[in-house]
């Protein structure tokens, strides 16, 4: 269904692809992503299409992250790249654009933006009240839903007139008035003035593919039924933070995880992870793995590979930072469906020794003498002195760190003695 619903956005992004790239005519007239008239004609001349198909068409890519837009020149995002060979890439295309439904259908004149954004506001419960009912729901209960979640959004900013009301006139005895809302109680919203929000609501998931709306009533298709159920997973995986650190920027909640089990790690990673947008997940965590705490980079990419597919562009982004270059080609080989034992085969010799120092830093800030002692095991080199040679030449920041604790640490003297020199020679630049 993603698929067949994004097909025409793809067919344009792909023609935009080929046609608008570097050193080809602008795509854009005001440099705000509005397709200009003469790309739109042209398009669809070549296309096949209508001019104002060919906007619809660019304007669901650009919401599913299929272009992306830079002043007049048009990209083509991650996912139009996995497209043909990446599900996720393409059901992530979809949740970006069923995400975006307020944005993909304008909504109706005559209504103050307040009133417009409540209804956005409330739409999740809607959404929600729709999937948990699996089959059609009258408009009139959804109308109810929607004032009542309005009314509770109001009362949670104590939108409440307060002070005395102005003294009417005497008149004659009239019915008695509906009673006041309670004190911190936000008036209802006239259904009159909600329903022609909640049709455009409506008519807009159902143009992104989430529902089908006729006949004055609503059912979730199967995609926005597991589009919605995502949610709520996530919701629920948030709310259930094994460590209590998804309110935590990425440094303090990597440090939260480093005692943890893998497998407890990695739900708190999902959990954190679930509870902001993945471009801003992925930005904190590879601030984090830049930092001087080795043991941090190691876990930041494993909280990358908890991110998936998403996380590809900016790994492969950070490939000429050497700090960072062994992690990323690991993840990429791994995300490439190598198998993880097998993974450090794309590393260079240089640049596996590089980790082994970076992991042996994270030994020696964060482990037991023994740990580093067996990391000395891992080695690839044949011999310590082979090691030694190799490792300073490498260059890493924390060599003499690393090689003053091994020496503290190892039980063989003869051997620390030799880690020792080495360590000597690193530090006053000796060979």
């Amino acid at each position: 269904m993603a698929r067949s619903g994004l097909a025409g956005a793809a067919r344009v992004a792909r023609w935009a692809d080929a046609a608008l790239g570097p050193g080809r005519a602008g795509a854009t007239a005001d440099g705000k992503a509005t397709l200009s008239p003469a790309t739109a004609e042209r398009a669809a001349g070549e296309l096949d299409l209508t001019a104002a198909q060919v906007r619809a068409e660019w304007d669901t890519a650009r919401l599913a992250g299929l272009i992306e837009v830079h002043g007049d020149r048009a990209r083509p995002g991650w996912r139009l790249r996995a497209w043909d060979r990446d599900d996720s890439a393409v059901l992530r295309g979809w949740v970006a654009l069923f995400d975006a439904w307020s944005l993909a259908c304008p909504e109706p004149d005559g209504h103050e933006a307040a009133a417009v954004a409540e209804v956005v506001s409330a739409m999740p419960q809607v959404l929600s009240f729709l999937q948990l009912s699996a089959g059609p729901v009258p408009v009139d209960q959804l109308l109810d839903l929607l004032q009542q979640r309005v009314t509770e959004l109001r009362t949670e900013r104590c939108e409440v007139p307060y002070g005395p009301r102005p003294q009417e006139p005497e008149a004659e005895p009239e019915p008695a008035p509906a009673p006041e809302p309670a004190q911190g109680q936000a008036q209802e919203p006239p259904p009159a003035a909600l329903a022609p929000l909640l049709d455009w609501a409506l008519r807009a998931l159902g143009a992104v593919g989430a529902l089908t709306y006729g006949e004055g009533q609503a059912t979730l298709t199967p995609l926005g039924s597991w589009a919605v159920w995502v949610k709520l997973e996530q919701i629920c995986v948030a709310a259930q933070s094994p460590a209590g650190n998804i309110e935590q920027a990425a440094e303090d909640m990597l440090r939260g995880c480093a005692q943890l089990r893998p497998n407890a790690a990695r739900a708190e990673y999902r959990a954190w992870l679930a509870a902001r947008p993945v471009g801003s997940a992925i930005t904190e965590l590879l601030g984090a793995a830049r930092g001087e705490d080795a043991l941090l980079r190691g876990l930041a990419f494993e909280a990358l590979r908890v991110v998936g597919a998403p996380a590809e562009p900016e790994v492969r982004a950070v490939l000429d930072e050497p700090a960072l270059r062994p992690y990323a080609l690991l993840w990429l080989a791994e995300h490439d469906g190598v198998d993880p034992e097998d993974a450090h085969e794309v590393l260079t010799r240089e640049e596996a020794t590089w980790l082994w120092v970076d992991t042996a830093a994270a030994v020696a800030d964060h482990g037991e003498a023994p740990m580093l002692v067996r990391h000395l095991e891992s080695a690839l080199q044949p011999t310590v002195p082979a090691l030694l040679d190799e490792v300073r030449a490498v260059g890493h920041p924390r060599t003499v760190q690393v090689l003053v604790a091994l020496a503290a640490a190892h039980p063989d003297p003869a051997l620390a003695k030799a880690v020792r020199r080495a360590a000597f020679q690193v530090h006053t630049g000796g060979s």
